[in-house]
């Protein structure tokens, strides 16, 4: 199965509506996976149903158990993340602020800290009418994005059956959930819009890709805004040896589209014939590599 990620380096360059869009349109079998699990809305345009959930546990906790506890405030003063308080007589924990490191459990001379696993989100695995669809929500404040993603990846595999691809819409930026997607990925097709922000992203997205190896091409989505601009990220993927493999016009059906919660392919306008043509390429990609 090949595995092909839609990133963008940065939010709003339109990386979900093309995700999206090919989930809609590629004629081949696929599972699809939302690794944007800060911010997961793939499901809404592919109109997710019978879904089902299981919990995510990432990092462990330290807990303080009160009866054990003499309240001497060693873990305290050893917690480099300040995240154990005095509660009355006794020292409880923080979890917002527990990175699991455990030093507390190490110098407490009563035994009464220790480490649980925290539940740090929800895994969901859904179906739609483009394929099965596996995606996640990480809950407030947790530090585990990176670790979520490839839960994602690894639910998505397991449901594959027969599928001849993976599309995973890749998570904003270029940090950990961006490591997470892009390893082990044959394709990825780096999404960029018309402004200096954008090319500074793809710069930075390209440099972190780089490390994977996989095969890297552009879309430059909503081109006639700036052709300036566009010119000037055409002449990059060039001197980067990325091939653009299409250019999606500025179309207002794509708003209208997605505040119907529909992928833009179903209807007919110029964004939509753009992608049907990038989708093209796509499978020829994959026609090659089977």
């Amino acid at each position: 199965m090949l595995k092909i990620a839609i990133l963008s380096g940065k939010g709003g360059t339109g990386k979900t509506m093309l995700s999206a869009a090919l989930a809609d349109i590629l004629p081949v079998k696929r599972i699809i996976a939302d690794a944007d699990v800060d911010a997961a809305n793939l499901s809404i345009l592919l109109e997710a149903k019978d879904t089902t959930s299981k919990p995510y546990f990432g990092l462990p906790c330290a807990v303080i158990d009160p009866d054990l506890c003499t309240g001497c405030g060693i873990c305290a003063e050893a917690c480099r993340f300040n995240a154990i308080i005095p509660n009355g007589d006794v020292y409880t924990v923080r979890p917002i602020k527990c990175e699991g490191c455990n030093v507390c459990v190490y110098v407490c001379p009563a035994e009464a800290a220790s480490l649980v696993m925290k539940e740090n989100g929800t895994l969901y695995l859904s179906q739609t009418p483009s394929g099965v669809l596996s995606h996640a929500e990480l809950f407030a404040g947790s530090g585990t994005s990176g670790l979520l993603v490839t839960e994602v990846k690894k639910q998505a595999e397991a449901n594959s059956e027969d599928s001849e691809v993976l599309i995973i819409d890749g998570p904003p930026g270029i940090g950990c959930p961006l490591i997470a997607t892009v390893s082990g990925v044959d394709l990825v097709i780096i999404v960029a819009e018309p402004s200096l922000s954008s090319l500074h992203d793809i710069e930075r997205l390209v440099t972190v890709c780089r490390q994977f190896n996989p095969v890297m091409t552009g879309v430059i989505n909503k081109y006639d805004l700036s052709p300036e601009t566009t010119e000037q990220i055409e002449k990059w993927y060039r001197q980067e040896d990325i091939s653009i493999i299409g250019k999606i016009p500025f179309d207002s059906e794509v708003l209208t589209s997605v505040r119907n919660c529909l992928p833009v392919t179903r209807q007919q306008s110029p964004a939509s014939d753009a992608i049907r043509a990038i989708a093209g390429k796509v499978k020829d990609y994959l026609d090659e590599h089977e």
